[in-house]
């Protein structure tokens, strides 16, 4: 066992460094061998822009995305489902149901990247808990494309998908079992644990 059962929260960090490869909880959690990503310009970068680049004007919400109620930098926990995060903003909608806006460092090139939708779901998921409200959308923010905003629609599909992830994540956790890693080989090339991964 890596961790007491009842310590365990998964953030979405831990949820897209499994969906990149399982074994990084393993080296994270169980070894306690940490990837150093605060050091990566990019990662860096986003954050300094997370802090100084977001949509102030209430209009814009409003308006375009029928908001009329809106938290920033939310701090939300699940002990049920073991899960917790910072929403950069909850919103409540005219119709009565809530989402999450989420900001990124990023260019919009065409579609939502699967990571970003799993975040997104993670937040549901959180915002219903909390809220006890329901959660059909979320918005995804690409600062990179001139604060382009995308609507992201969110299933029970994605809900039942993240919750299948998260309960992995604690099975290594708990159990401290070394899972298979990634089946996408060009992804080990660039791992900060290549060199002791067997």
């Amino acid at each position: 066992m890596c961790m007491d059962d009842t310590n365990a929260m998964i953030t979405v960090s831990d949820v897209l460094e499994y969906m990149f490869c399982p074994r990084f909880i393993f080296y994270m959690y169980c070894l306690t061998i940490s990837q150093y990503e605060g050091r990566r310009f990019k990662v860096q970068t986003g954050r300094d822009v997370h802090e100084k680049k977001r949509i102030t004007n209430p209009d814009y919400f409003r308006k375009k995305l029928g908001v009329c109620g809106r938290c920033q930098e939310v701090y939300l926990s699940s002990e049920t489902h073991h899960i917790k995060a910072i929403v950069d903003d909850v919103l409540t909608f005219d119709d009565g149901t809530m989402g999450p806006f989420e900001y990124k460092f990023s260019e919009f090139k065409g579609r939502i990247p699967e990571t970003y939708e799993m975040q997104l779901a993670f937040q549901a998921l959180l915002i219903q808990e909390v809220y006890h409200s329901k959660v059909t959308r979320g918005y995804i923010c690409f600062v990179r494309s001139q604060n382009v905003v995308k609507e992201v629609p969110i299933s029970e599909e994605m809900i039942d998908s993240l919750a299948e992830i998260v309960q992995s994540i604690l099975s290594i956790i708990q159990e401290g079992y070394y899972p298979k890693k990634t089946i996408i080989t060009n992804r080990c090339d660039d791992c900060t644990y290549r060199k002791i991964c067997v």
